[in-house]
C-alpha cells in the first residue's frame, strides 16, 4: 500500500494493489475507529452507504474482526439511501443487511433503516427526527460549532461522476445548509427518489472514508483531489471537506492511476 501524504488538504491517500489488500485496510481503519470511540464514548456511530463499499466492507464478518469488535456499541445509520421497500434489490440496507449486520452480532433496535412506507419527503424527515433524538441521548455526538450531528464515522463510495451519498453534480441540494437529511425525487441514476445526509452533517463526522475503486472513477477522482478540471469545485466528491474530522480515501490502483 501506498500512503500519500501529498494532498493535505484533501485529507489521507491509501492507494491499494488489489481490492483484498484493500478490504484488510478498510478492515482495520473501522475496527480501530470502533475502538476508540468505544473507548471514548461507549458507542460507535457509523453511516454506511450502497454500492461496492458493503462487499469491501467484508472482512469486518471474518477473524479475527467478528470476535474482537465490540458489536453491541455499534449504531448503524445510513449517509443515504434509495426509497424503495427493505426487501427491494435496490435498498441500501438489504444490501448491508445481506452482506455485513446478519453475520455479526450487531443488536437490531440499532440499525436506523428509513421507513419505506412514506414519500421521500417524509422519510427524509423522519431519519432526520430519529437522528435529533439520538442526539439528543448522545448516542450520535454533536459537533462543536454547530448543532450538527456528529457521527464518529461515514463512509461514502463515489460515482464516476464524481457524486457521493446520493448529493449529485449540479443538484439543488448541494447547496443544502438548514437540513441534516433531505431528499431528491429526480436522481440521475435510478431509483429517483432518495434520502441523503446533506454536507453540513458529513462535513461534521469524527472521520470520513471515501472508498472509491475501477478506472472508470480515475478522472472523477483527479479532479477530486487535484482540485482541477473546470467542473472540480462544485464536483459533490471535491465538497468533502470535514470541518474538524479526518478524510481518508481508500483507493485502488485502477482508481488512482491519473493522481
Amino acid at each position: 500500500m501506498d500512503v500519500s501524504g501529498a494532498h493535505k488538504d484533501r485529507g489521507e491517500l491509501r492507494i491499494h494493489e488489489n481490492s483484498d489488500e484493500l478490504s484488510t485496510d478498510l478492515a482495520d481503519y473501522i475496527a480501530e475507529l470502533s475502538e476508540v470511540s468505544v473507548k471514548e464514548r461507549g458507542v460507535f456511530a457509523i453511516a454506511l452507504s450502497g454500492g461496492s463499499l458493503i462487499r469491501l466492507m467484508g472482512k469486518l464478518c471474518e477473524a479475527p474482526y467478528n470476535k474482537t469488535v465490540d458489536w453491541a456499541k455499534w449504531y448503524i445509520f445510513w449517509a443515504d439511501e434509495r426509497v424503495v421497500a427493505r426487501n427491494h434489490s435496490d435498498s441500501n440496507y438489504k444490501l448491508a443487511k445481506e452482506g455485513l449486520l446478519s453475520k455479526v452480532p450487531i443488536v437490531p433496535s440499532h440499525v436506523h433503516s428509513i421507513n419505506d412506507s412514506v414519500s421521500a419527503e417524509k422519510a427524509a424527515e423522519d431519519y432526520e427526527f430519529a437522528i435529533r433524538q439520538l442526539v439528543r441521548t448522545r448516542i450520535v455526538s454533536v459537533s462543536e460549532i454547530s448543532d450538527c450531528p456528529k457521527f464518529d464515522l461515514i463512509l461514502l463510495g463515489m460515482g464516476s461522476d464524481g457524486h457521493v451519498a446520493s448529493l449529485f453534480p449540479d443538484h439543488s441540494v448541494l447547496d443544502e445548509k438548514d437540513e441534516w437529511v433531505t431528499f431528491i425525487t429526480d436522481s440521475p441514476k435510478p431509483p429517483p427518489e432518495r434520502i441523503t445526509f446533506t454536507f453540513p452533517v458529513i462535513n461534521s463526522a469524527s472521520n470520513v472514508a471515501v472508498v472509491v475503486t475501477g478506472s472508470s472513477k480515475a478522472e472523477a477522482l483527479r479532479s477530486a483531489i487535484n482540485n482541477v478540471g473546470p467542473e472540480c469545485s462544485s464536483l459533490p466528491a471535491r465538497m468533502v471537506q470535514p470541518t474538524k474530522g479526518k478524510l481518508v480515501w481508500f483507493l485502488d490502483r485502477p482508481a488512482a492511476s491519473k493522481l
